[in-house]
């Protein structure tokens, strides 16, 4: 998957590290003959690359980035009270990450990442995060009760104050 750069600063070690849409951080450091990345040496070679594409193994593995903060949960549903589109394919919007408990039976979650994630999750297993704009479902493998946890951004983070919408 891959995120577009929305921001740069140094980590403790004087590395550049490139702030990503989805909440990530990776470091793109020049380090030649390792890496060359001569444009991370100036403030306008840096600025010129904000919007540009860099995947992100972080979303492609579902996880959670540490910045962000929970702003809502949903109801609890179960097999009977599941909206319709949650079981069709449908992603969250942009800069809302979601995050799936399952509280009783078992429910199947795929997501379209490469390679494609399908898991079934019960009470046992960790929470599924679901990153923001991938495409995912879920399928309830008989009676099933969940909600999904919405995270966003901190409120001082980009350039809306009370960060995106957590919506699906």
């Amino acid at each position: 998957m891959r995120q577009a750069i929305t921001g740069f600063h140094l980590d403790a070690e004087g590395d550049w590290v490139a702030e990503l849409s989805c909440g990530h951080r990776q470091h793109v450091r020049h380090d030649p003959p390792f890496q060359q990345r001569p444009w991370v040496l100036t403030p306008a070679s840096r600025a010129g690359r904000l919007g540009t594409l860099l995947p992100c193994p972080p979303c492609d593995r579902a996880v959670l980035p540490e910045a962000v903060r929970r702003v809502r949960l949903s109801p609890e549903w179960d097999q009977a009270t599941l909206p319709p589109g949650l079981r069709r394919a449908h992603q969250l919007a942009a800069g809302t990450w979601g995050q799936i408990v399952v509280l009783q039976g078992t429910l199947r979650f795929s997501m379209d990442t490469e390679p494609p994630l399908t898991v079934d999750l019960t009470p046992g297993s960790a929470a599924q995060a679901i990153p923001p704009q991938v495409v995912h479902a879920v399928q309830p493998l008989g009676p099933v009760r969940f909600r999904i946890d919405f995270f966003a951004p901190p409120a001082d983070a980009g350039d809306e104050a009370s960060g995106p919408e957590p919506t699906c």
